[in-house]
């Protein structure tokens, strides 16, 4: 073996090599993203980024005035805790942040003072019982009278008494000016990032505008009209119309040319029933919805020609009519679920072209119950309504339950309602789908084989309900 062919091999694994590397950064980079689309996930991300930030800079602040007292610290941390860990909750206003440890670092005053006259000097390292519970009461007393209770003003109530070589007036100054910077950085944060954050992290707020539908069995004009609804929500929808042919037969050597001839007939004729079919569709929906619509026709295996076919139409999500074989997931289903691109299995049970009443059932944060989210207040639109839902076992579970949904629907525009349901989720959706004209929901991919075994997914246990079913898988 020369030298020149072991250099040959040795540049190919380095090649080999460099390509798996980036395949795993690829999909490293997909699961942090949905990762950090788990709205819990990002404000603990935010946590353990800002917080240390902010607080650093309060020190360096800190250690260049010597007046300022390290018990600065603790009320902000916790403050700022409570602040970037529930943005939308009862604590997170800035304002009441910066007042009421204001507050409770004056109610401290108000006790040194009480203590001065009453005992007089104590020395920095004795604190009075009585001043702690007057500290205390009037703190809690005018943060109430004032709406502004926040945890922090109570500590900084108590640490005002013991500030040590500081002053207690300059404690109460640095309290405001140092809790005034965290209230603006949490402001700007919140603004400009957390309740925009689905602009900047949810993949399907930007992207599913070109949608790509194959044009298969008795319900594929209806799935055509769902798919152009979701494409018609955003300004660069786009629909293409797929319809994927049997292959072309192989040539055999002793055919004669005149078969050849018969043969090319019968599948240019084929192909010409298959293009005015589609365009029949796409006519209906130009003209109703007003969206751009392409056709497709391909020959070969459906799986395969579907996947090209969107790669080749810089498609971003797959709108198929839902099939089944012998009761379970048809083998073309299971395929576009287990592919590289966001896929919905549409079931229509009727002649509806306009969905206002959706229910969208989830279970669990992340990136499929956002497009879900998503793909129901797009066909809903601004008449509509959508009802986000997700069932719980005991009463224990309902308070973050509810959490968990106003999570997910605040980054969401439209006539939106959360519900919380006790229930077993197969007989809810049997007990409610009358009421709607559209039930959303996963496909369980992120569930495990033994799991699915022993407990199938959801949209395979309301095969009887009478309303249209979307269900929807994340491409990988």
């Amino acid at each position: 073996m020369d030298v020149r062919h072991l250099a040959a091999r040795a540049v190919a694994r380095v090649g080999a090599l460099r390509t798996r590397i980036r395949r795993i950064e690829r999909r490293e980079k997909v699961a942090f993203g949905r990762w950090i689309e788990n709205t819990n996930n990002l404000l603990h991300l935010s946590i353990l980024l800002i917080i240390p930030v902010l607080i650093a800079g309060v020190t360096l602040i800190s250690n260049s005035v010597s007046t300022l007292s390290f018990l600065l610290f603790p009320p902000l941390a916790s403050g700022s805790y409570t602040l970037f860990s529930d943005p939308e909750g009862r604590y997170a206003s800035p304002v009441k942040f910066v007042v009421a440890l204001t507050v409770g670092a004056l109610c401290g005053l108000v006790a040194v003072g009480f203590a001065g006259w009453a005992y007089g000097p104590t020395g920095t390292a004795v604190v009075h019982p009585s001043a702690a519970a007057l500290a205390i009461f009037l703190a809690g007393v005018t943060t109430w009278a004032l709406d502004v209770e926040a945890p922090s003003a109570f500590s900084t109530a108590l640490l005002t008494l013991v500030t040590g070589d500081v002053n207690p007036e300059e404690y109460v100054v640095s309290i405001f000016f140092a809790s005034f910077v965290i209230a603006i950085a949490f402001t700007v944060w919140r603004e400009q990032f957390y309740e925009r954050r689905a602009e900047y992290l949810y993949g399907t707020v930007r992207g599913d505008d070109h949608v790509l539908v194959p044009m298969r069995g008795e319900t594929a004009t209806q799935t055509a009209f769902f798919a152009a609804r979701l494409a018609a929500a955003h300004s660069a929808g786009k629909v293409v119309l797929l319809d994927v042919l049997p292959p072309t037969p192989a040539d055999e050597s002793d055919a004669n040319s005149g078969a050849e001839g018969e043969a090319d007939a019968d599948l240019d004729a084929e192909t010409d029933a298959s293009v005015e079919r589609l365009e029949s569709c796409a006519h209906k929906l130009r003209t109703q919805l007003g969206v751009p619509v392409e056709i497709a026709v391909a020959r070969g295996d459906p799986l395969t020609a579907t996947t090209e076919a969107a790669a080749n139409t810089n498609s971003d999500l797959v709108v198929t009519p839902y099939e089944e074989d012998r009761g379970l997931l048809s083998d073309y289903i299971r395929g576009l679920f287990g592919g590289s691109y966001d896929t919905v299995a549409f079931r229509s049970t009727g002649e509806t072209y306009r969905w206002r009443r959706i229910l969208v059932l989830v279970s669990r944060p992340g990136d499929a119950a956002h497009a879900m989210i998503d793909f129901a207040t797009r066909l809903a639109g601004k008449t509509g309504s959508v009802s986000v839902t997700t069932c719980i076992t005991s009463e224990v579970e309902r308070r973050p339950a509810e959490s968990k949904l106003a999570n997910l629907v605040e980054t969401a525009d439209g006539n939106i309602e959360t519900r919380v349901a006790r229930a077993d989720v197969t007989g809810f959706i049997a007990s409610n789908a009358a009421t709607y004209d559209l039930v959303v929901l996963g496909s369980s991919g992120d569930r495990s084989p033994a799991s699915r075994f022993i407990a199938p997914p959801t949209f395979e246990r309301i095969r009887e309900i009478d309303c249209d079913v979307a269900v929807f898988d994340r491409g990988h």
